[in-house]
């Protein structure tokens, strides 16, 4: 009687190998290339999604990335008016109002010292780029109509046509409503949000929760830092380019202070355009000799905040390498424009502190690798 060979009569063949052979015959190099090629476009996907989804409901996303942006900047305020025995709600109202006469107040105080003035800067910054204007074409092999097709070509990149009464109207309109909207959730989330976290947590179960636990408080504790830190890091820079610019007598000081410190929660760029429209002022106003010295004086105060002061203000699992933030930056830019812009660096530092804690928890655990996928064959 004749043996049957295996898989004869069943339409199986042994002609080739199957994928899961043909998988692990690949080089292990080229296996982990194409795990980690697939769960790249797999973020990248679901992040683009999702800054496709926050640019439709961009009043919405504004509101919330704001209302979570203030509740860890003032997180440290509604937690010592609670040591002081007052209930939640109160807390969370006193902290609210605190922040509303703090903005009301400056605004004010700002728009009384300066409103006169954005007139006079706005003639002195065209006035700076004709003066630059001038020098390039005179000294760089470039023609006025090479320089103006420049020019128009940026404008149409940056959506700068003319001027819409009724989406003015509308954008104006959804601002206000963003900043209403995000103010009654900031309330709700000084005054609930540590009760909505421990419901999350009582909701999970397993071994995850610790780790979830870790990692949340961790996103958080980041996120207060880096307000904090932003902000005194930007009143420095304005502080330090103001005085600057009044010791050089270049006229809109103020002014350009307060660019400065609007400028410094954009990390990089916000900076270096901040310090270009300070030194345009002072090229206009008083020439080139007091634009140097003003772009010099501009450079040694973001070189003094960048090596000594950012290192001892921010915490070193808050700061970023620049690189990763210039593409963070430019990336929200492009899907958000001027509030990705302003979010982007955050919600980066928080992601990437959120992995760190993960990545050390595992570590911690002594979790195995997957076989097969990372780890290079025996060599005998």
């Amino acid at each position: 009687m004749a043996v049957d060979e295996p898989g004869a009569g069943t339409g199986a063949t042994t002609d080739g190998p199957g994928p899961r052979q043909a998988w692990v015959a690949l080089p292990w190099l080229v296996r982990t290339a194409v795990l980690w090629s697939a769960c790249l476009v797999v973020v990248v996907a679901g992040l683009y999604l999702l800054g496709r989804i926050a640019v439709l409901l961009a009043p919405l996303a504004i509101a919330l990335a704001a209302t979570i942006f203030l509740a860890a900047l003032l997180d440290p305020v509604l937690l010592r008016l609670r040591q002081l025995r007052l209930p939640g709600s109160l807390a969370a109202l006193l902290t609210v109002l605190l922040l509303l006469g703090i903005l009301v107040g400056v605004g004010a105080l700002v728009w009384n010292l300066t409103a006169s003035q954005f007139d006079q800067l706005s003639q002195e910054l065209t006035q700076g780029l004709d003066r630059s204007r001038d020098f390039v074409t005179s000294t760089l092999p470039v023609t006025d109509a090479q320089l103006d097709r420049l020019v128009d070509q940026a404008r149409q990149g940056l959506g700068g046509s003319s001027p819409d009464p009724v989406a003015g109207a509308r954008t104006a309109s959804e601002v206000v409503g963003s900043a209403l909207l995000a103010l009654v959730l900031l309330f709700f989330l000084l005054k609930d949000g540590r009760s909505m976290w421990h419901w999350v947590l009582s909701r999970m179960t397993g071994p995850n929760r610790p780790l979830v636990t870790e990692a949340g408080r961790a996103g958080w504790q980041t996120l207060g830092a880096y307000s904090r830190g932003t902000m005194l890091i930007a009143a420095i820079d304005a502080i330090g380019i103001g005085l600057a610019l009044v010791v050089l007598r270049v006229p809109l000081a103020l002014p350009l202070a307060l660019i400065t410190f609007l400028g410094g929660f954009v990390p990089i760029i916000g900076a270096m355009v901040a310090g270009a429209v300070a030194v345009l002022v002072a090229l206009a106003a008083n020439g080139p000799t007091t634009a140097l010295l003003t772009l010099a004086a501009v450079i040694a105060v973001q070189q003094i905040e960048g090596n000594l002061l950012e290192p001892l203000v921010m915490k070193r699992q808050v700061r970023l390498h620049p690189a990763v933030i210039l593409v963070a930056v430019t990336a929200g830019t492009l899907i958000a424009g001027i509030a990705g812009a302003f979010v982007s660096v955050p919600i980066t530092a928080v992601l990437w502190r959120i992995i760190d804690t993960v990545q050390r928890h595992h570590s911690a655990s002594g979790a195995p690798a997957p076989v097969g996928v990372t780890d290079p064959p025996p060599t005998s």
